[in-house]
Formats: structure tokens, C-alpha cells, sequence
């Protein structure tokens, strides 16, 4: 949707939901948001479904707004989630927590900015973001509040982080946020948390990661790390936590979304992240205990 205007952006949903909506339905395929589709895009989409049915199917599309049958935390999911998992990784395998750590987070959508916010609520120091254009480095923390900004609101580009934030050692650079070097030589870190695209980190990437001290890997978007580079990560013995596992809080609360719209019910903030939260521990715990069971 870059460079469209949102009434261009309603023509499209409204055009695609007139032929999609043949082929879904709350108890047949459910649909939800992913890169470039959020929640004015679904809203734009879900219009077009009710006035096509005429009829009120709440579950038909997850990531709705609140006022038409969303759920809260839902949009905090994804995010949230990854720095669940996590956290949970962690604590059971290091015995240690995201307290303290300097974490590495690519993209700034969703998945990214949500990331980063649960990630400083559990004590973490993030010092990047990123967008298909270039790269963030603030070696003082990210000002989450600002990056909501400019890509929520104005929807504009990360680089316009430089020159508005009282961080003055902030950086901004072209390419990739995984061959990051900054001004002062290799950027260390503790934790990567990929959460733009998928294929962002290759074998190359995984090395320079490895250089810089990373000791957990935890995937927010789909796939991002080619086979090469989980490869190294294991191969290296640190922490992997692939795709399939630490970005599920999204799907999962999609599903009680769907919940709720079945039951006509909606849940409070913290009765949604309660259950998200219990998830992604149960998640980490069937893949870990498994592993430890069958050695």
C-alpha cells in the first residue's frame, strides 16, 4: 500500500472481498492480517463481506476492530508473544530473563513494534529497528513512542527517527539491520528478534550475528532465517526459537477472537494477554519437554 491513498486502499480490499468472499466463511477458511494488512485494511475488507452477505459474521475475518466484533490484544499479539516464548526459552534453559539484555529487532510493523514494547516491559534494551528502506541503531534504547509515530500514524519511513528523537547518538543506515555496522565498529547484542520478512537473515547474516554475541534467535515473522543460517545457529549451540513456535501468539488470539465472536462475549486486555501468555509457555514446553523426553 505504499504511496496509495486510503480510498485507493478501500477500492482494492472492496474489490478483492468481492470475489474472496465465495470462499471463506467463520466455520470454512478465516482469514487475518500479515504484512501490509491491518486493521484498516480488514476493516475495509469486513465492510465489504457484510454488505455482500448481509449478515453479521463476526468470525469470518480475526484482527477486526473493536467496535465490530476485535478483540483486545489482538493487535499486541504477535509481538507480545515472541517476547513470551522468549522469555520462557530463557528462564528455562539459561536460567536467566530478558532483564538487562541488548536486543536486536528487525522491521516496524506490528510484530516489530509490539516486540519491542513487551520486550522493555520485561527490562530489555532494544537498540534497532527497520524498515525495506534501511536501519535504526540507538545504543540508549529505542523511544518506542516515536516510531509509533511516524509509521502509525504518519505512515512514514524509519529514517525520520534521526533528527526527532533527544537520542542523540542515534544512527540511521541503509540495508539490512543483520549486517549492521555502526560507528563504533560491530553492534553487540544478546537477542535478535527478526520480525520484518521472511529470508532476512541468510548465512552470512547468521555469521555476522554470531560475531556480535548473540545467544538467542527467536523468530516474530514468518521464516525469516534461510536454512543456511538456522544451520549456524545451531551448529553455534545458542537458543533457536523458530517461526513456527515464537510468532503462533498471533494465530492464537486470532482463535479467541473467533471465540468470542461465537460466544458474543469480549474479553478484557488482560484476561486475552492472560491466556496468550499460558499459550506460548505451553507451546515452548511441548517442543522442549518433548526434546528432553526422546533426548
Amino acid at each position: 500500500p505504499k504511496g496509495k491513498s486510503d480510498r485507493e486502499v478501500m477500492r482494492f480490499c472492496q474489490s478483492f472481498m468481492t470475489e474472496l468472499q465465495r470462499h471463506i466463511g467463520q466455520f470454512v477458511d478465516v482469514p487475518a492480517g500479515d504484512i501490509g494488512v491491518g486493521g484498516r485494511e480488514i476493516g475495509y475488507l469486513f465492510g465489504q463481506y457484510k454488505r455482500i452477505r448481509d449478515s453479521f459474521d463476526g468470525g469470518v475475518l480475526t484482527g477486526k476492530g473493536l467496535s465490530f466484533g476485535g478483540s483486545l490484544t489482538r493487535n499486541e499479539a504477535t509481538g507480545y508473544g515472541l517476547c513470551y516464548l522468549t522469555e520462557e526459552m530463557l528462564h528455562c534453559m539459561k536460567q536467566e530473563s530478558l532483564q538487562g539484555k541488548r536486543v536486536a529487532i528487525s522491521g516496524s510493523g506490528n510484530v516489530a513494534i509490539f516486540a519491542c514494547q513487551k520486550a522493555q516491559e520485561l527490562g530489555a534494551k532494544v537498540i534497532t529497528m527497520s524498515d525495506s528502506n534501511g536501519c535504526i541503531y540507538d545504543p540508549d534504547g529505542i523511544e518506542l513512542e516515536l516510531v509509533q509515530q511516524i509509521k502509525e500514524v504518519e505512515r512514514g519511513r524509519i529514517k525520520e527517527y534521526i533528527g526527532r528523537t533527544s537520542h542523540k547518538n542515534a544512527e540511521y543506515h541503509e540495508g539490512s539491520v543483520w549486517t549492521l555496522k555502526c560507528n563504533a565498529g560491530n553492534i553487540k547484542l544478546d537477542i535478535a528478534l527478526p520480525c520484518a520478512t521472511q529470508n532476512e537473515i541468510d548465512g552470512e547474516s547468521a555469521e555476522i550475528l554470531l560475531k556480535n554475541g548473540v545467544q538467542v534467535v527467536a523468530e516474530g515473522a514468518n521464516m525469516p532465517s534461510t536454512p543456511e543460517a538456522i544451520d549456524k545457529f545451531l551448529n553455534a549451540g545458542i537458543l533457536f526459537g523458530p517461526a513456527k513456535a515464537a510468532n503462533a501468539g498471533g494465530v492464537a488470539t486470532s482463535g479467541l477472537e473467533m471465540s468470542q465472536n461465537s460466544e458474543s462475549l469480549s474479553w478484557t486486555f488482560e484476561e486475552v494477554d492472560a491466556k496468550l501468555k499460558q499459550i506460548m509457555i505451553n507451546i515452548f514446553h511441548n517442543a522442549y519437554d518433548r526434546s528432553k523426553e526422546y533426548d
